[in-house]
């Protein structure tokens, strides 16, 4: 069975040698892998997982060129790299363009780490952006482990977001909005918006993560372990262990992926 991780996480060696255990330090939380593309590589062999988007995040308007360099060097038949940019950058539009220039199908923001909330006003002209080229968002949704409960990126947002650009290609990760999933059921289940299950799964009982995932669009939904946070082999069986219908667990774990971000086996 095809299986692709739609939202994984790696970084150049010599950063992530500083950054996952930093980061791991502030959000409290236990890297499963080091961070490197080589051990990501090898985890994938481990779970059989053919693909992984790789979800860089843009921490400083500068950071457009290293990032960009970098998913160059990176991008594989098992690598699928997505673009970043800060919203801070006057030029971030225009960056968005130049990944999908240089053949990158997606962006990822995050409104925590680059801080701003998901329906500000300035942010409007990097969704047009994306929006216009086509290329798929993929943004962090809900509170996040590591900073202070602020609604930043939650469903409501996330709805003005999606009604404003309707073209959009907009993925609402951790299960449409970490540890928000009661706003969630309420508010997003049911529309044709795209979610992924990172760090999620382990984080509700399995009888509501089922009942979730079989509320959704089975074509809106999306594997997603959140590497290296995750074990990606574990978050493979989490789903399998869920029972659910066949045709709708392929979808989840990788024929969604290979059609939203149009790539094959």
């Amino acid at each position: 069975m095809l299986i692709i991780d739609a939202h994984a996480h790696a970084f150049p060696d010599a950063v992530a040698e500083k950054a996952v255990p930093l980061l791991a330090n502030e959000g409290n939380v236990k890297a499963y892998l080091d961070g490197k593309v080589a051990s990501l590589l090898a985890s994938m062999d481990r779970a059989g997982i053919a693909k992984s988007v790789i979800c860089s995040i843009a921490t400083k308007p500068e950071q457009f060129g290293p990032i960009l360099k970098w998913s160059r060097a990176i991008a594989s038949d098992r690598l699928l790299p997505l673009g970043s940019v800060h919203p801070a950058d006057p030029e971030a539009a225009a960056h968005v363009r130049a990944f999908h220039a240089a053949g990158f199908k997606g962006i990822k923001l995050h409104p925590y780490y680059q801080d701003f909330d998901l329906d500000e006003e300035r942010i409007r002209p990097i969704y047009a952006a994306i929006a216009e080229c086509g290329l798929v968002l993929v943004c962090h949704t809900g509170f996040d482990v590591a900073f202070p409960r602020i609604r930043k990126c939650d469903p409501d947002r996330i709805l003005s977001v999606t009604r404003r650009f309707p073209t959009l290609k907009f993925v609402a990760t951790h299960l449409g909005a970490w540890e928000d999933w009661d706003e969630v059921r309420a508010k997003l289940l049911g529309l044709p918006l795209y979610v992924d299950i990172s760090c999620a799964l382990e984080w509700m009982p399995p009888d509501k993560a089922r009942a979730m995932l079989m509320a959704h669009p089975a074509d809106r939904i999306l594997f997603g372990s959140d590497s290296p946070w995750n074990d990606q082999s574990e978050v493979v069986a989490r789903v399998r262990a869920l029972g659910l219908p066949a045709e709708r667990e392929a979808l989840l774990l990788g024929r969604n992926a290979a059609e939203l971000f149009g790539v094959g086996a």
